[in-house]
């Protein structure tokens, strides 16, 4: 019966090989496979045995580890850092039981570039940009004191920065790239998300970045009553229907809504807080209805919500594409405002109106077909005398569409 041996999970800074234990260096040199990237490979140009590059793809190499491990072969796999840290070693455990894995970590280039920075690191936010959508890693450092981004080549210091700037951040919130850590050409750079943008990086890097703008603002539930809000002639979206159409407009950490025809606030308000690393934009073109979202959003504070005193659909055209859409007036351009958000949504973004006329109800379905159209009836106690009654709200039609393809 074949023994099987564990496969040998090597982590590494900068240095290589330099400050490596005799022992582990032995054992690296002395197996019968080494895999790793091309700069890990490079570190042990002694090595004899059979060498195999990870590639764009790594099913190949995960195929002949697995097969390594079955037949008893003494496989070696370089990494960075800590392979377990947004490492390989989350990718070979989808292939192999932790049994068939001995694991030895460096410090990981987070742990690495705060100790050059002599920063303490126990409230940071540790993230990875690496070939993982942008806005998970604004989300995490817009919620919290500071963060610790990994970048490629694709989401630099310099995209990263921007990002966050276009997020809302100040363009002098202090930052640093950290470059080459733990080897001889390490360089530590202290600058401002505006001064990141103006420079270019070496590839291997850490972006750090000190969030001084963090309030540390939990989510808020929504639900708020009616009345707290400053409005006029009751033209609010009422507690039920407002939770009804959140529900349905489903906004996640990161992403972006538009709330056209914002009236009050109380949709574009209840929506930031419930999801503070969100992007909410309240487009209003009557100026009195500006000062009431102005006031609301004194009394309810929401950073990440921007008002737009103009008129949709020409107000959105420097909004970034939204994940999420509610019309709660359009003002006679139901048409224009509707095919604006079916164009530029992203994919499986969500389009929500409410509605009280028929006539807008018939228009809506004109122009959405495979819509899913839902009529609130919502009827409130009241009392009478010693007793109770219902008291009916107006009727409200929620039309929701969802993107399921992309435009042509």
């Amino acid at each position: 019966m074949t023994t099987r041996r564990p496969i040998l999970v090597v982590g590494m800074t900068d240095a290589g090989e330099a400050g490596m234990p005799v022992a582990l260096r032995d054992r690296i040199i002395g197996a019968s496979l080494l895999v790793g990237g091309q700069r890990h490979l490079a570190a042990f140009p002694e090595f004899s045995g059979d060498r195999l590059f990870i590639g764009a793809s790594v099913e190949p190499a995960l195929e002949r580890l697995k097969q390594a491990w079955e037949d008893g072969e003494t496989a070696v796999v370089l990494a960075s850092g800590d392979p377990l840290w947004y490492g390989i070693g989350a990718t070979l455990r989808r292939v192999l039981p932790p049994e068939a894995l001995e694991v030895v970590p460096a410090p990981t280039s987070a742990q690495l570039a705060f100790a050059a920075l002599a920063e303490p690191w126990h409230d940071a936010a540790l993230l990875s940009a690496h070939g993982r959508p942008l806005d998970a890693v604004i989300a995490g450092v817009l919620t919290a004191p500071k963060a610790a981004i990994l970048t490629d080549q694709q989401h630099t210091p310099n995209r990263i920065a921007t990002a966050l700037i276009d997020a809302g951040l100040p363009p002098a919130t202090h930052c640093a790239v950290c470059e080459h850590l733990g080897g001889p050409m390490q360089r530590v750079v202290r600058t401002t998300l505006h001064g990141a943008t103006e420079q270019t990086w070496a590839a291997l890097n850490v972006f750090v970045v000190w969030n001084d703008s963090y309030t540390g603002q939990s989510p808020v539930p929504p639900g708020l009553p009616d009345d707290v809000f400053s409005t006029e002639a009751g033209q609010i979206t009422k507690r039920e229907v407002r939770l009804l159409s959140l529900a349905e407009l489903a906004l996640q950490p990161g992403e972006v809504l538009w709330d056209i025809g914002a009236g009050s606030g109380s949709v574009a308000i209840e929506a930031a807080r419930a999801c503070p690393t969100a992007r909410v934009y309240a487009v209003e073109r009557r100026e009195r209805f500006i000062t009431h979202i102005r006031e609301n959003l004194h009394r309810f504070p929401a950073p990440n919500l921007y008002i737009i005193h103009s008129e949709a659909p020409d107000a959105c055209a420097g909004c970034p594409d939204p994940h999420a859409v509610f019309v709660g007036g359009s003002g006679g351009r139901m048409a224009e405002i509707v095919h604006l958000a079916q164009r530029r949504l992203n994919l499986q973004g969500r389009l929500v109106l409410n509605l009280v006329a028929l006539q807008h109800v018939q228009q809506a379905v004109t122009l959405l077909p495979d819509a899913r159209v839902i009529q609130a009836q919502i009827n409130r106690g009241a009392p009478i005398q010693s007793m109770l009654r219902l008291e009916a709200l107006n009727p409200v039609f929620l039309v929701v569409w969802r993107k399921e393809k992309r435009d042509d």
